[in-house]
C-alpha cells in the first residue's frame, strides 16, 4: 500500500470529560458540521461560525419565482395583442419593485454576517 500524503500533518489529541464531549457534540450538530475535526478545527483558530436559517432564502426564491411567472404572463399577454396597456406596464413596474424589496431584504442580511 502507498503512504496517503496528507496536507495536515500533525495531530493533536487531548482529553475531555463526559458532559464537555456531549456539550461539543451538540454545538458541532447546531453549527451543522459534518466532521468533528472541522469543527474542532474552526473554533481553536478563532474562525466564526455562522449558522444560517436558509429558510427566508428558500421563501425570496419562491416569491422571485412568483413575481417572474407573473411578469411572464403579462408579456404574454402585450405580445398577443400588440397593445401595451398602461395597466400591464403598471403591473410589470411593482412587480420589479417588489423584486427590488426582496432582493434588498436577502441581501442585507447576508451583508450583516458579514460584519
Amino acid at each position: 500500500m502507498s503512504e496517503e500524503k496528507r496536507t495536515r500533518e500533525k495531530q493533536i489529541k487531548f482529553r475531555v470529560t463526559e458532559h464537555e464531549l456531549d456539550v461539543i457534540r451538540q454545538r458541532k450538530e447546531m453549527m451543522n458540521y459534518k466532521s468533528m475535526e472541522q469543527y474542532l478545527r474552526r473554533v481553536a483558530l478563532g474562525s466564526p461560525l455562522y449558522k444560517l436559517d436558509l429558510t427566508s432564502v428558500d421563501q425570496v426564491t419562491e416569491d422571485v419565482a412568483g413575481i417572474s411567472r407573473n411578469i411572464n404572463q403579462i408579456a404574454k399577454r402585450i405580445n398577443s395583442t400588440d397593445t401595451a396597456y398602461a395597466e400591464d406596464l403598471r403591473q410589470i413596474r411593482a412587480k420589479q419593485d417588489e423584486l427590488m424589496e426582496l432582493l434588498k431584504k436577502a441581501f442585507g442580511v447576508l451583508l450583516k454576517l458579514k460584519e
